[in-house]
C-alpha cells in the first residue's frame, strides 16, 4: 500500500495567504500527497489566560499569551475556499485541522474535506471527537501524551459517533459501541492512528517507533507517524517500520518568526524526505524469500562447484587432497563434497576442472 504523506504547512503561513500559496507549491514539488493547514478561531481555542508552551515561547514579544499569538497565526476561513481550489488545480489533496467546533463545521460543511485529522491535544476531548465521527468522514487520529487506555476511550467515542446510536452518550454507550461488531467494522474501515511524541523538537531517544506496533497490535487499525524530530530520518524509517501516514511539518525558512518554523523541514528537504519514503516503499517489496530473476545472472558467476584440486586419473579415488571447491558454479553442488569423498572418479580430470 503506498504510504500516504502529508506535508503539514500548519501555521508557518503566518496568517499570510501569499505565503501559504507558497507552501502548496513547496509541497506539490517534493510530491506530498497532502498538503495540511490548520483552521481555528482563536478565542474558540484557548482562554484568555492560557500560556504558551516551552517551545513557543521564543516567538513573539516577551510575555505574549497563547491567545495573542494564536490570533496572528489565523488562517482566515475565506483564504481556506482560494487554497481548496489552488490545490486542486495543483493536483494535491487539501487538508486541514479544525480545533473549535466551529471551525469543524465549516471544514465540514462549507470546504467538504475528505478526510478530517484530530491532533493529539483532542484526544481526550470527548464532545469534540463524536462531532467528528458523527460527520461520517475519515478520521485520522494523532496518539501524542496518551496511553493505550486514553487511546481506547477516543475510539470507543469513535465507534459510537459512527453508528449514529441513537442512545444518548455517555462511557457506558461508548464502550458498548466499542465491543460491537459493527463499531469495531466502523473504526477498521475509517480510522488511522498516528504514533507521535508531543515535545518540539523530540530527541530521537524519545520517539519509540515500536510503539506503531503496540497501537496496530492493540487496536487492529491502519497506524501512521507525526513527526516532530529534527531532519528526515525517522519518518523514513517509520515507513520501514510499517507506517502507513506520515505527516511532517514544513516550512519555506526554518528562521522566519513563528512557533513552528524551527522544527520543520524547508522545501529541499521535504523533497529529500518524500523520494527516501517512495524508495523504501520500492525496497518493501513482498514478505517472500525468492531469488529475483535479475540475480539469476549473477549465481553461476558467484557460486561455487567441485573442482579438481589436482590431476584426477580414471578410476581414482575422489579425496580431500584431491578435490577441492572453486568458483563457478555451473557444475556439482558443494553440497554434495561429502557424497563425493570416497567414490571413484569414472574419468580423468585436470586440475581445476570442474567435476
Amino acid at each position: 500500500m503506498r504510504v500516504f504523506i502529508i506535508a503539514e504547512a500548519g501555521v508557518n503561513h503566518n496568517g499570510d495567504l501569499d505565503t501559504a500559496y507558497q507552501l502548496v507549491d513547496a509541497a506539490v514539488a517534493a510530491g506530498a500527497d497532502a498538503v495540511k493547514f490548520q483552521t481555528f478561531k482563536a478565542e474558540n481555542l484557548v482562554t484568555r489566560h492560557g500560556v504558551k508552551a516551552d517551545y513557543q515561547k521564543t516567538d513573539g514579544e516577551p510575555g505574549e499569551s497563547q491567545l495573542a499569538m494564536l490570533k496572528r497565526l489565523e488562517l482566515k476561513y475565506e483564504f481556506h475556499f482560494q487554497l481548496r481550489d489552488y490545490c486542486r488545480r495543483k493536483g494535491i489533496q487539501f487538508l486541514s485541522t479544525a480545533f473549535d467546533f466551529e471551525s469543524l463545521a465549516f471544514l465540514v460543511n462549507e470546504l467538504n474535506v475528505p478526510v478530517l485529522k484530530l491532533p493529539s491535544g483532542e484526544i481526550s476531548n470527548g464532545p469534540f471527537l463524536l462531532a467528528h465521527a458523527r460527520t461520517g468522514k475519515k478520521i485520522i487520529l494523532s496518539t501524542g501524551m496518551a496511553t493505550l487506555g486514553e487511546v481506547e476511550t477516543a475510539l470507543s467515542v469513535l465507534a459510537f459517533g459512527y453508528l449514529m446510536d441513537d442512545k444518548p452518550p455517555s462511557l457506558q454507550a461508548f464502550a458498548q459501541a466499542y465491543a460491537s461488531e459493527p463499531g469495531r467494522a466502523a473504526l477498521q474501515e475509517n480510522v488511522t492512528l498516528l504514533h507521535c511524541t508531543s515535545e518540539y523538537p523530540t530527541p530521537p531517544a524519545n520517539i519509540h517507533l515500536r510503539a506503531m506496533d503496540t497501537l496496530q497490535q492493540a487496536f487492529a487499525l491502519k497506524v501512521g507517524y507525526s513527526d516532530h524530530s529534527i531532519g528526515l530520518t525517522i519518518p523514513i524509517a517509520a515507513v520501514a517500520r510499517g507506517a502507513s501516514v506520515i505527516e511532517k511539518h514544513f516550512t519555506l525558512d526554518k528562521t522566519l518568526e513563528g512557533p513552528d518554523h524551527k522544527v520543520s523541514l524547508e522545501p529541499d528537504e521535504l523533497k529529500a524526505m518524500v523520494a527516501g519514503i517512495r524508495e523504501v516503499e520500492l525496497a518493501l517489496g513482498d514478505s517472500r524469500k525468492w531469488p529475483q530473476p535479475m540475480e539469476l545472472k549473477n549465481r553461476e558467476v558467484v557460486r561455487k562447484s567441485l573442482v579438481a584440486r589436482t590431476v584426477i586419473a580414471e578410476g581414482e579415488r575422489f579425496s580431500e587432497a584431491n578435490v577441492d571447491v572453486k568458483r563457478p558454479g555451473s557444475g556439482t553442488s558443494p553440497m554434495l563434497y561429502w557424497d563425493t569423498l570416497g567414490r571413484l572418479s569414472d574419468r580423468a580430470y585436470q586440475a581445476d576442472e570442474l567435476l
